[in-house]
This record gives C-alpha cells, structure tokens and sequence, in this order.
C-alpha cells in the first residue's frame, strides 16, 4: 500500500510539474525562406538551449512558466534576441529569420575556441573577411582582402601571387601563421608554406576567412605560432543554387568558375566547384650572377594557369549531427619566390580527401593529402648551370639538358652535381577528435590531433635518398572557460604536444574578458611554438648549397653551428573591441611577445675571405652528405637565435557614415628589442651582436583606410594602403637601403646596385590605391570591376618579384537556383 501511494505521489508531481511548464517551438530561416539548419537556440537565464534540425525546426521543452529573452545565432549571421512569454501547460511559437551580420558587433564566429561565440567575447584579435566581402570583389584573387586587416602584413609577388605575414618577422619561405580550411591544414607537406594558389577552394564555396592574431597553438598545434588563418566554406544545405562566373583582365587574364549545391532530401546534399585560370605574369626577368657577370634568368615561363576543382556531400545522421565527406584537387603552373630567387612551378598538383563527422557535443576529422610534381625547377641555378655550360662550347640543346642536373667547372674539366629540378610526391596524413560541453557556465573543450608527414622529394631537394623522411606529432589539449553573469569570463587552456624529434612541449593558454554595454575589454597570454619544417631539418638544394640544419654544423676554425631547436614564443596581450557610439566600432589591442630560439631565414655559414669553411654536418664529414661543400665559398642554412623581443599595436575603426556608407581604418605599430648581450643572437660568430644580425623583414608601421559603399544594386570600395619603407634579407634576396652592416665604416649594402647574389632595388614599402565597383543587373546576374594599384604607382612589395603596376580585372556572375520554385511549389 505504501509503494502504490508513493507511486501515485511521483506520478502527482510529475504531473503538476508539467502543468507548470510550457514549451517553445518555432523555426529559422535565411531571408529568402531557406530553412537554416544548426542554428543555435540558447535562453541563457535557464542555461537551456537547442539547435535546428533539417528543416530550421527547434523545440525546447519544459520551460518554466515566465518571461525569458531568447537568442538565436548562427556563424557568420547576426544574432537576435527576442523577449518569448512562457504559460503553463502550453507551446509558444517563435519564428525568426537571420540575416548575413553587417554588425562588427553582432557576429558569431567558430574558429578562436572551435566554438560558436559572438565576436565581442573572443579573447583574441581577430579579423573576419566576410561572404558579402567575397562577393562584393570582383577579382579572381581574394588573397588582395587581406591587405585590408588589420595586423596583416600584405606582399604580392605577381598576378597571383599573394600572402601574408602576422605581427612578426618574415622571410620569403614564411610559415609561421598556420592556415587551414574547414579544420584541414593547408600548408605544404616539406616546406610548410601556406597553399596560397595551390588550394584546392575555389573564391565562389568560401564563406568566410577569419584571421586571428598571436599564438593560437593551444587548440590548434605547431605553428599557429604568430597567427591563424581559417577559412570557412559554405554549407550546401544554406547556400543552394548555381554560380557561374566569367572574368578576364589584364596581363591576359582570363578565368571561368562554377559551383553548384543542391539539397537532395532532408538529409542528403551535395556541393561541387570548379575553376580555371591562366594569364602571363608582368614582364619582369631577376638578375642572376655568375662570378661577377649578371645575367637574365634563362628560358622563363611567365606564363600561369591554375585549374581547381572538387565536391562535399553532407549527410544528417540524426537531429543535431552530420557526416561530410570532401574531395579536392589542384594543378598549378606559376612563378614562385623562394629563399634562393624564384621557382618555375611545372604541373604541381594537390589533392585532398577528407571524412569529418560533426554533432553538438563531438567532432571527429580524418584527411589525406598527397603532392606531385616532376618537372619543377629553381630558376636561378638552372641559369647558372645552364651558363657554365654553354660558355665552354657545349651546344644549347645539351646545355639546357644537362642544367637541371649538373654545372660544369672549367678549372678541372668536370662536371658537378648542382640539381635545380624539384621533385615531390610527399603525403600527410591527419586526424582529430573533439569533445565539448557545458554545464551551466563552466564550458569544456578536449581534443586529440595527430599528424604523419611523409616527405618525399627522390632526392632532388631533401637528404631522402633512402626514401621518404616521415615525421609525427601528436597533440592533446583541453580548454575551459567559466561565464558569468556579471559579464567577466575566465579561459585556461593547455596543450601537450609531442614530435617525433623533439619530444614533448607545453602550450598553455589564459585570458580573462570583461563585457560591458560598449564591448569587451580582453588581457590574454598565449604560448606558441614554431616546429622547423622538414626542409629547414632534411634540405639539400643546389648541390649542397641549401642544406638543412638537423644535425649541426662544424666550421673549419672550431665554432659549431647548433642544430635548430624548436622556436617558442610568449605572448601577452590587451584589447578592447566594441562600440563607441551609435556609428563608430573599435578593436584595438596592445601585445608583447618573448621569442627564444628564433629560427633565422637562410644565412650563410661560411667565410671564405677569412678562409672559413664548413667541414662537418653533424657528426659526417660535410663531402660525404655533399661533394665539394668542404670548399664551398658559401653555404646557406638556418639557425636558432637565443632571445628576441618583439611589441606593437593594432587598431581598427569602422564608422557607419549611413546604411549604404562605411569607413575603415587600421593602423598597425611593429618594434622589435634584440638582447646584444646574448651571445646565441650572434648570427656570424665573430663575438660581437649587432642589431643588423637579426633582420626584422616587416615594416614598423602600415597604414589603411577605406570607404564601402552600398545600396541598391551598387556597390564598391576605395582603399588608399600605406606601407613604411622597410629593409628584407632572406637568403640571396636583398631590398635595403645603402647601409653599413657591421660598423667597420664601410657600406656593405648599397641601394640599386648588386649585393652578394642578387641585385638590390631598394627597400620594400610605398603607397596605394585599389578601387571595385559593381552593380546588380537583377537578382539573377551581377557585373563588377576591380582595379588594383588604381594610379599605377611604382611600388615593389617582395623581393625578387616585379614592381606590381596597375592591374585591372572584371567578373560577369550569374546567381540561379534551379530547385526553389519547384520546391515551393511542392511545399
């Protein structure tokens, strides 16, 4: 009798209990009707919340009877909140549409906690190129948006090629910003550069590019050392339809895009891209010296053609979760600036294949990335070798044969290894697993990532004659974070990172963020780490030339060159982003960073006027790793310095002038202090540091300021850029102004004149103006034009490239969605 009385007294509160509880249902949707899927529902008063499921459906039960604002938020969109009465016992309808956020303020984005969070509660610098920007800039080359961020250091070597480099120094082989595309890592396997026109994305599928500033190691490993560049592609279930795109321009330009996404079924659908490019490079042609005879690069390709394409598929494996699957390729044929003047890229193609599952509370990411290229060479010996044969009677059929291999030496009749032909069929192989939750304010992110390169150059530019080097690392992390009411928010982070030679490094992570009405103040402290590449270990270039810094050097005087250690880097930070007034945003932040073992672009190690040369790498004599090096009169490699400050700031002001008008400002401020006292900062071992020994190879201060306008069916943008003259060493490349290196009183550098290996134009840095303007013939098909370097302004960006003069393109888009007005008939 007692067990059935408590049995009915249970079934008597649950009752009552749902007599005083409603429930709250409703659906999310795009402007233009499109269901949104995923879109977060969250009351925060209750700490209760959902996400929509295929259709934009959400229902969140057991609400307590009262009044509750309700948010509701999506990456990249606007966030809304709307003020929902709750009665007992029934269901409240709350429908809402999102809008693409014109708001600095408003907008939700994934990539600093690999968490949805509104801009303002990022404790981090971060910048957003959004999709309305990508689709507002006519140009084939969207990499020209990040020369209007903040904290980005902008340089364009040609049409194509662009890139970029975050709050530190930079050489011509950079790879000390981490990039990635839908949680995939886009750098190169050898070298670890960023992809740049090697992605495999095409500009039509991006959905946004996030660009954070200062380490991001924590959560996302090695080398988002000084910074990192995500790049978001769109969701077919939210952007369905047909895009074809046809452009053109100067330098022959002349590209066609198409992509196309449909939703199969509620649960099944589809993306695929494609894109082809091709045009002729400026008329530019580097010198390169043989003994003291310069000479044009020999036989060059200015030629470019890129050719892209690839596909998702998205399925929905139940209310809150999806599995897509990605396949891409790339094939290139370009010039690229490397260390050692510039690389004629044959035919080098990309692909990558990746299986990703993604719910409310998991994460797992598996990819596969393989690289081939037979036919690539290094210009600038390929000439040298080329001439050393034909000036001592060797036909030019021969002559150019034999350059990719050898050089020929007069003196002694014979012929010597000097490869300038690059192989690769390097593969990586990555996976990932993320577990995250919350309960009530206290927020948790765990993680595993593990990554295998497998760098494969047959011999051609590594010391792989024994087969590929493979090389792992393996990381885990956890982050957590406690939200208050009061606004204050508490972050602590650590990573435990472990490679395969160089054991296991920790990666701590701490910001604490105050929110109120105008914005957020942030003070963060970051730790981050800079792993040598394969090729600054396991590089042989150029016959011995190049050679990589894994083992150490022995110089014939006694002094040692260490191998290269890992580079590490602390750095602290404050900032502030939020809203002044009714029209003014701000985000400004001041940082300081702490690097040790700073690993140096290449440097010579060798002295031949003082009789120094190199006679060991590691413990082998250096003629048994490369023949003739012991009497090379130069050898370049890479180095570790001992202590190197770094400081500056960053501020960006938009002011809201109307809706249709918008003006932007970013300034940036760079300093650097190196420790003379440290004798690991001496670079050329002669007992005595010099600030010229560290070469900071980014401009103190730049400068931008734009106007956007639009309404109707216009829009367009003026953007003025302004870069302060700075020096760049890195490798044979030399652009300085005349100056005395070492303080003996004589110039070692002089300005239009050759220097070492190269010849020096000056300094880099200048003025410009860049303009887009376009106009919306229906809702169907739009026509605009972008015009880079609007008064074709003499300005030269990167060494050994051309002076980028005014380049001009054009983009004729036609926007379709051949399922729409079936399915509304349908529904």
């Amino acid at each position: 009798m007692k067990k059935l009385f408590l049995l009915l007294t249970l079934i008597g509160s649950l009752f009552a209990s749902a007599q005083n509880t409603g429930k709250i249902e409703g659906k999310i949707t795009l402007e233009d009707g499109m269901p949104l899927s995923g879109a977060t529902v969250y009351i925060q008063s209750l700490d209760k919340g959902t996400v929509t499921d295929f259709d934009g459906k959400y229902t969140i039960d057991d609400v307590a009877e009262g009044t509750y604002d309700i948010s509701f938020s999506y990456v990249g969109f606007e966030t809304t909140t709307q003020s929902v009465t709750v009665s007992a016992g029934k269901t409240t309808t709350v429908n809402t549409s999102l809008k693409e956020s014109d708001s600095m303020l408003n907008e939700v984005i994934i990539t600093s906690s690999k968490q949805p969070q509104k801009i303002t509660d990022v404790p981090a610098s971060v910048s957003v190129i959004r999709a309305k920007d990508i689709q507002e800039f006519p140009s084939f080359n969207i990499g020209e948006l990040a020369a209007r961020q903040k904290g980005v250091d902008f340089v364009r070597t040609g049409v194509l090629g662009t890139g970029i480099n975050i709050r530190g120094f930079n050489s011509a082989f950079n790879s000390k910003n981490l990039q990635i595309t839908d949680d995939r890592v886009s750098m190169l396997i050898a070298t670890g550069l960023p992809y740049g026109s090697f992605s495999t994305v095409t500009k039509d599928d991006i959905e946004r590019v996030e660009i954070l500033l200062g380490p991001n190691g924590t959560l996302y490993g090695p080398n988002a050392h000084n910074g990192l560049v995500s790049t978001i592609t769109k969701n077919p279930r939210t952007s369905e339809g047909t895009t074809l795109v046809f452009g053109g321009g100067s330098q022959n330009v002349i590209t066609g895009r198409l992509r196309h996404a449909q939703v199969i079924n509620d649960r099944l659908s589809y993306k695929v891209h494609f894109e082809r490019t091709a045009g002729r490079e400026f008329q530019y042609v580097d010198s390169v010296y043989v003994g003291t005879t310069a000479y044009g690069e020999k036989n060059l390709d200015r030629d470019f053609d890129a050719l892209k394409y690839g596909g998702a598929v998205h399925y929905k494996t139940g209310k809150s979760s999806e599995l897509i699957g990605y396949y891409g390729h790339s094939n290139n044929t370009n010039l690229a600036v490397t260390n050692a003047g510039r690389n004629q890229i044959k035919d080098w193609t990309l692909d990558i294949a990746q299986l990703k599952f993604v719910s409310k509370n998991f994460f797992a990411n598996t990819y596969y990335t393989w690289s081939r290229t037979d036919e690539t060479y290094a210009i600038n010996q390929r000439t040298q070798n080329y001439v050393s044969f034909i000036e001592n009677g060797f036909s030019e059929e021969e002559s150019w044969s034999r350059s990719l291999y050898e050089q020929w030496v007069p003196a002694f009749g014979i012929a010597i290894p000097r490869g300038a032909l690059f192989k690769d069929a390097s593969e990586r192989f990555n996976a990932e697993a993320q577990y995250n939750n919350n309960w009530g304010d206290f927020y948790l992110t765990a993680g595993a990532q593990y990554q295998l390169d497998m760098a494969d150059s047959d011999g051609t530019y590594l010391l792989d004659q024994d087969g590929p080097i493979e090389i792992a690392q393996t990381g885990v992390y956890g982050q957590f974070e406690y939200k208050m009411d009061s606004g204050w928010n508490f972050l602590v982070g650590l990573r435990a990172d472990n490679h395969d030679l160089y054991g296991t490094n920790l990666l701590p992570k701490a910001a604490i963020t105050k929110s109120i009405d105008a914005g957020t103040f942030r003070l963060t402290y970051g730790r981050g780490m800079a792993v040598p590449s394969i090729l600054n270990l396991k590089g042989n270039l150029f016959g011995g030339l190049v050679l990589g810094n894994g083992e150490g050097f022995t110089l014939s005087n006694g002094n040692k060159i260490n191998a290269l250690e890992v580079e590490t880097i602390n750095s602290f930070e404050a900032g502030f982003k939020g809203q002044i007034s009714d029209k003014l945003y701000i985000d400004a932040s001041a940082y300081y960073n702490m690097s040790e073992n700073f690993i140096s672009p290449l440097r010579n190690i060798a002295d031949a006027a003082n009789s120094v040369y190199v006679t060991h790498i590691g413990d082998t004599p250096i003629d048994e790793v490369s023949p003739g090096a012991s009497v090379s009169p130069a050898l370049l490699t890479y180095s570790n310095f001992g202590s190197v400050d770094t400081y500056g700031f960053d501020i960006g002001l938009n002011y809201y002038f109307s809706d249709a008008v918008r003006a932007s400002l970013n300034y940036s401020y760079f300093g650097r202090s190196l420790d003379t006292n440290d004798s690991a900062n001496d670079g050329n071992l002669d007992g005595v540091v010099l600030e010229s020994e560290l070469p900071i190879n980014t401009p103190a201060n730049k400068f931008n300021l734009g106007l956007h306008y639009t309404k109707n069916k216009f829009y367009g943008a003026v953007y003025g850029r302004w870069i302060e003259d700075y020096d760049f060493f890195s490798g044979i490349n030399v652009a300085a102004e005349t100056q005395d290196m070492d303080g003996d009183g004589v110039n070692e550098i002089v300005e239009n004149a050759r220097v070492g290996r190269t010849w020096n134009y000056g300094p880099l840095g200048g003025f410009v103006v860049d303009a887009n303007i376009g106009y919306s013939l229906n809702d169907n098909v739009s026509l605009g034009v972008n015009v880079t370097n609007l008064f074709d302004t003499d300005m030269r960006e990167f060494v050994a490239s051309p002076a980028i003069g005014r380049l001009i393109s054009f983009e004729l888009k036609y926007n379709v969605n051949f399922f729409k007005n079936k399915k509304n008939k349908d529904d």
